[in-house]
């Protein structure tokens, strides 16, 4: 179900709403922070905005920033998920004054329950993952992954409106958590701003890196993670045209033992060809920038994709893309059109590939073909952009989720 195009009840500009993330810039690392970043400013065209983030303060008075308990630091990896709750308890006791909570990933659901009960706000809460389809994360939290399912779980079934972001995550929300009340879940697309992702000509950064400008290059950006695929890839790129560059941006391992992994495949990689080249810190925007526009493929080999924002980043500099056909993913990238989908079977509970040699070879032959057609790569790096600019402006996304505002304060529980 997406948003009505009208909006009913009081004017949305008289509002005042209170974002609740985990990431906030300075401090972003993956999809969902790119998202509340964008969203946050177009919002705040058309509403009265306070955030409230974890980390360090920000200089702007609307920026709110909270820091874990001190009592709960440690590394056992329970930790985590209960200074995870800590931080929800700040946020909820400081919201009191907005007229409606909109929070970001289970780090900052419960805290939007909890002022649902304290203050009496209506909650709208953006999935960007699901905690039942990561299982994964038991690996990374211990016995804090039944704490983060405890907080999805209860926020998610008490929210007066959940946004899902795309159709394949909406089925996804309803399966996992039945008590929903389906008009309750809203569809409102990831987005991306194409004035500042466009098409960079220089070449400063790739040589900076001792990426050739002057050869094909396949590009991976993204965290180490079990549901981004990184080890899949890494089999793929062993039989990727010799002639190719492998850039992988890629850091903050989940956990130790997939850091691990990742690094091994690597340096065997590194050993059997030329040209791969692994960034593990985190760059600047436009160093990303840059590496996308002078890819000849972005890769996404997600086994779990709930949109995939960073596909939208590289069809927005004109690069194609070849990712597997899972969740959002096919919402965004146009099959023969923008890019290739690579056929994922994944056996009934588990989001794993049944055969991972055979995904590999496949992800492979797919990324080889566009090597080999550099014509039609461009051809689909242009389809790309187009459809970026078309379809996933931010204006658009902010004043959907008015309309997900609208309907939960008129339908609050």
């Amino acid at each position: 179900m997406s948003p009505a195009a009208g909006r009913t009840g009081p004017p949305a500009s008289a509002r005042r709403v209170a974002l609740l993330t985990r990431e906030y810039p300075p401090d972003v690392y993956g999809g969902a922070g790119v998202h509340v970043e964008y969203l946050a400013r177009e919002l705040r065209r058309l509403v009265e905005l306070d955030v409230h983030c974890w980390g360090a303060p920000r200089s702007d008075p609307q920026v709110h920033a909270y820091s874990a308990w001190q009592a709960l630091s440690g590394s056992a990896p329970e930790l985590a998920a209960l200074a995870a709750v800590s931080v929800d308890l700040l946020m909820a006791a400081h919201v009191g004054e907005a007229e409606l909570v909109h929070s970001h990933t289970w780090y900052a659901q419960f805290a939007g329950h909890l002022a649902k009960l304290i203050h009496g706000l209506p909650h709208v809460a953006t999935v960007h993952s699901l905690e039942p389809l990561r299982p994964w994360k038991a690996e990374q939290l211990g016995g804090g992954y039944a704490l983060s399912s405890f907080c999805e779980r209860t926020a998610l079934e008490a929210a007066d409106a959940v946004i899902a972001v795309s159709k394949s995550s909406r089925a996804d929300i309803l399966r996992a958590y039945p008590a929903i009340a389906p008009e309750r879940v809203q569809v409102v697309l990831n987005g991306i701003d194409t004035t500042e992702y466009r098409p960079d000509p220089a070449t400063d950064v790739l040589e900076r890196l001792g990426v050739d400008p002057t050869r094909p290059s396949v590009v991976f950006v993204g965290r180490i993670t079990r549901q981004k695929g990184v080890a899949h890839l890494l089999h793929a790129a062993a039989d990727f045209a010799p002639e190719a560059q492998l850039v992988l941006c890629a850091g903050a391992p989940d956990t130790p033992e997939i850091g691990a992994e990742v690094q091994a495949l690597t340096r065997a990689l590194m050993q059997s060809r030329r040209g791969v080249f692994w960034i593990q810190e985190m760059l600047p925007k436009r160093d990303v920038i840059q590496l996308l526009s002078h890819a000849t493929v972005f890769v996404c080999p997600s086994i779990y994709e709930p949109l995939g924002i960073v596909n939208l980043e590289a069809m927005a500099c004109e690069t194609p893309v070849v990712a597997s056909a899972t969740g959002g993913i096919v919402e965004v990238v146009k099959d023969g059109e923008t890019g290739l989908l690579v056929e994922l079977e994944q056996a009934p509970g588990s989001i794993d590939p049944v055969d991972p040699a055979r995904f590999a070879a496949a992800f492979a032959t797919a990324v080889n073909r566009l090597l080999a057609d550099p014509a039609l790569a461009r051809e689909m790096g242009r389809a790309g952009r187009r459809r970026a600019v078309e379809q996933f402006g931010w204006r658009a996304i902010a004043e959907q989720t008015l309309t997900v505002y609208d309907f939960a304060a008129a339908h609050r529980r």
